[in-house]
């Protein structure tokens, strides 16, 4: 009893110790909680900038408040367990997410009991809804050429790979950040903050990319989403029961994706004046549908059979993305600014279909929301 006590008074100590130290060294007040976990740390397994045995150098003493948060924030992340889930929620909608990846794993709708979100089943897809980034889709032999020097990136990018920090959150909001690292410079040569920001309103999910170049040059990149739905939503449907509604009739052309991932010079029909796409599953035999200057913003995915489907809106994506994988009970609608390499591309990464251009110190922000029905 008398070891227990004199534990808990030592843990208490190391909890004061840390938080006196961040005061003192940074002016950082941190919460409670947090010092409570570094507490549990040898002090040999602390970050320099919070060891007490290491004298803090001119360099850390003046870094922004806002690095040596983050630094912190970074320590800690790379501590978590795997597999640990950040929740927000409102009075409809409990939504998880993954920092690996700053991934969405489930959209639940309380009253409903209902699930939207693809299981992630690994026999057909182990992913929800990877964030893509700095490319999208596939790059020709998985190469680009920046500057004459050539650069290795697979399919999609990096981001999903990476464990974010959580930058912000509150009960119904929650903010990821990644930022530039040694690693990621040596296959993406631009330093960057990427942000990915989940909300909830009422029965919809808001998803933000946020990225900001903080780089002294032009940084060219792409960034896109991969969400997968569940199809069918109810266990009285079946998938064939579904159709993709575009807000506006659309005469737009297929373009097939080669056995190499990259996008074919001859497009195929697929709508003509129409703004229905029934889902069949023979569909995506052939890899995704691409789909390039659409005149929707939103497309629904719906039923006649069941109340239960969801409207997606992305304004702001010159590509579209749609996919499942071969019979599989989902679909995938991927708002995109960016796009696979086309069979007779160049390499170069600023001739790139799709790239965006962003100045030093800009912003570049989409949003797409998905809304409950």
């Amino acid at each position: 009893m008398v070891g227990g006590k004199l534990n808990t008074a030592a843990s208490y100590c190391k909890v004061l110790a840390i938080r006196f130290l961040l005061l003192a060294r940074y002016g950082l007040r941190l919460s409670g909680f947090a010092c409570v976990f570094l507490s549990g740390f040898p002090a040999s397994g602390l970050p320099d900038f919070l060891n007490p045995t290491i004298k803090p150098s001119s360099h850390l003493t003046i870094q922004p408040l806002a690095s040596l948060v983050f630094k912190l924030k970074s320590q800690l992340s790379l501590h978590f367990k795997h597999g640990t889930m950040i929740t927000i929620e409102n009075e409809t909608l409990k939504v998880e997410i993954n920092p690996k990846g700053a991934e969405l794993t489930s959209l639940y709708h309380k009253m409903h009991q209902q699930e939207y979100m693809w299981s992630g089943d690994p026999a057909f897809w182990g992913k929800h809804s990877p964030v893509l980034f700095p490319v999208v889709g596939t790059l020709k032999n998985n190469t680009y050429v920046y500057k004459g020097h050539a650069y290795q990136l697979g399919r999609h990018g990096f981001a999903r790979d990476k464990q974010f920090v959580v930058d912000k959150q509150l009960p119904d909001t929650v903010s990821f950040l990644l930022k530039h690292t040694e690693e990621t410079l040596q296959v993406f040569p631009f330093a960057f903050d990427l942000y990915i920001r989940y909300t909830l309103a009422g029965n919809a999910l808001a998803v933000s990319y946020d990225v900001i170049n903080t780089g002294k040059e032009d940084m060219y990149f792409s960034v896109g989403g991969h969400p997968a739905f569940k199809v069918p939503l109810t266990t009285h449907t079946t998938y064939e029961d579904y159709i993709l509604e575009f807000n506006q009739s659309e005469t737009a052309p297929r373009w097939p994706i080669s056995p190499d991932g990259l996008i074919e010079i001859t497009s195929l029909p697929l709508l003509k004046q129409s703004d229905r796409l029934p889902l069949t599953k023979a569909l995506f035999q052939q890899d995704a549908i691409v789909l390039k200057e659409l005149h929707s913003t939103k497309v629904t995915l719906r039923s006649d059979k069941t109340a239960r489907g969801l409207q997606f809106d992305f304004p702001g994506f010159p590509f579209l993305g749609i996919w499942a994988a071969k019979n599989a009970d989902f679909v995938c609608i991927e708002p995109w600014c960016g796009i696979a390499d086309s069979v007779d591309t160049d390499q170069q990464l600023e001739n790139k279909e799709g790239i965006n251009k962003l100045m030093a110190g800009e912003r570049f922000t989409r949003t797409w929301t998905v809304e409950t029905l």
